[in-house]
C-alpha cells in the first residue's frame, strides 16, 4: 500500500470516527484564504468590528495557517447541530418573555466540542502508528472559537456550506444551526471537492428582518449595530436609539437565522448538553431580572451566558423590560435595582423605568377615556 493509499483510508476513518463522536460532517480542505483575508482587512478598516479588537490581532497568523501551526497544509472542518426547540417566535412575539439565542440555552459548546475534537487527534496520532506513517512529521492542534481562526471561509472550502448574506455558513441539507470545530494537521491528507455554490439568490429576508439594520449591505455585518454584538461582545452601554429595536432579546439574536428558508431542513440536535436548562427558553423577563448574582452564578455554570457576567446580565435585561408592555410588577422590579447596581446597569434601569412609566401612565390615559 502506498502512502498515498494509506492517507486515503486515514481520511475516511476520520470522517468515520468523526460521525461517531457526535459531529454531523466532517471534510479536509487544502487551506487558501488570501480572499478572506482581503474581506477582513477591509471589514476592519471600516471600523465594524467595534470593541472587538482582538479580531486584528496576531497580523497574518489568523489567515496564513502555518503561521499558526507549524506545518500545516490541511483543515479539518467538523459540523455539529445544536438546535434544541422549536418556540423561538413564540418567545419573540411574547414581549414579557426573554429570548436568549438558542445556541446558549444548554451547556458551553467550547468545552465539549474542543474534548470531542482532542478524541479524533488521539485516534489519528494512533492510527499513523498502524498504518506505517510515523516517519511523517505530524503536528496538529484542535480549535473551537480558541485562536485567530477564520472557520467560516475553512469550513466553506471544505464543503460544509456557502457563506449566506447574513454572514453565517449555510448548508443546504442543515440549514445554519450548527457549531463548527477544526483540526490544524502537517498532513497532506485528500481534500473534499464538493464545495457548496452561494444559494442565497435573490433572498434578502435576513436583511430585511435584522431589527437594527446591522447589514450594510448583504454578505457583510456591522457588528456595531448587532444585537449580539450589544448583548454579548460589548462592555459599554448599549446606544439609546437601539435599546428600543432590541425588544425582548437579552442575550443573542437568532433572527437572520429564523427567517432563512434554508433552515426549514435544519435537524434536533440529539446532545443532551445542547437541551435548554433553567427553563431559559421560555422564562419570562422579570423573573430573570429577579435573580441575585448567586443565583445568576449557579443557574448560568458552565453555560455561555456565563461569560457577560451579572451587571452586562442586567443590563440587557432592563433593556428587555423597558421594551415590554407597561405593568406595575415590572416597574417595581426595576426601581429595586436603582439603589445597589452599578453605574452600567443603574443608567439603564433608570432607562427602562422612564420608558415603563411613560407606558403606564398613557395606558391610565387610554383607560379613562374608555
Amino acid at each position: 500500500m502506498t502512502e498515498t493509499d494509506k492517507l486515503d483510508d486515514l481520511a475516511k476513518n476520520i470522517k468515520a470516527w468523526g460521525e461517531t463522536l457526535g459531529f454531523q460532517q466532517v471534510a479536509i480542505s487544502k487551506p487558501d484564504l488570501d480572499k478572506a483575508s482581503e474581506r477582513l482587512l477591509q471589514w476592519l478598516d471600516k471600523g465594524f468590528q467595534g470593541s472587538m479588537q482582538w479580531m486584528g490581532h496576531h497580523g497574518d497568523k489568523r489567515y496564513k495557517v502555518e503561521k499558526l501551526v507549524d506545518h500545516t497544509v490541511r483543515v479539518i472542518s467538523v459540523r455539529m447541530d445544536y438546535l434544541s426547540d422549536s418556540n423561538m417566535i413564540a418567545v419573540l412575539k411574547d414581549d414579557n418573555k426573554a429570548y436568549i439565542s438558542r445556541y446558549a440555552l444548554g451547556r458551553d459548546y467550547h468545552k465539549l466540542i474542543r474534548n470531542r475534537l482532542a478524541n479524533l487527534t488521539k485516534k489519528i496520532e494512533a492510527e499513523i502508528e498502524l498504518l506505517g506513517l510515523g516517519d511523517l512529521q505530524l503536528t496538529q492542534r484542535p480549535f473551537v472559537d480558541s485562536a485567530p481562526v477564520m472557520e467560516k471561509p475553512l469550513a466553506a472550502q471544505a464543503g460544509l456550506g456557502w457563506i449566506g448574506k447574513n454572514t453565517l455558513l449555510l448548508n443546504d441539507k442543515a440549514g445554519s444551526w450548527f457549531f463548527l470545530g477544526e483540526i490544524y494537521i502537517s498532513l497532506k491528507l485528500p481534500v473534499d471537492n464538493n464545495q457548496q455554490t452561494d444559494k442565497c439568490g435573490n433572498c434578502r429576508a435576513c436583511l430585511k428582518v435584522c431589527p437594527t439594520n446591522a447589514f450594510p449591505e448583504p454578505y457583510v455585518l456591522d457588528a456595531r449595530k448587532c444585537i449580539s454584538y450589544l448583548t454579548i461582545e460589548s462592555q459599554e452601554p448599549i446606544p439609546e436609539e437601539l435599546r428600543p429595536l432590541m425588544g425582548n432579546r437579552v442575550f443573542g439574536c437568532d433572527d437572520c437565522q429564523i427567517i432563512c428558508p434554508w433552515n426549514r431542513y435544519s435537524s434536533k440536535t440529539e446532545e443532551i448538553d445542547f437541551r435548554p436548562r433553567h427553563n431559559l427558553d421560555n422564562s419570562e423577563l422579570v423573573t430573570l431580572f429577579q435573580w441575585s448574582e448567586e443565583e445568576f452564578e449557579e443557574k448560568t455554570q458552565g453555560s455561555p451566558i456565563r461569560r457577560i457576567g451579572y451587571q452586562r446580565w442586567l443590563r440587557n435585561l432592563s433593556v428587555g423590560l423597558g421594551n415590554a408592555p407597561p405593568s406595575k410588577r415590572i416597574i417595581d422590579a426595576l426601581q429595586n435595582k436603582t439603589e445597589d447596581s452599578s453605574a452600567l446597569v443603574r443608567e439603564h434601569v433608570l432607562w427602562a423605568l422612564k420608558v415603563q412609566q411613560r407606558k403606564l401612565g398613557a395606558a391610565e390615559e387610554i383607560s379613562k377615556d374608555e
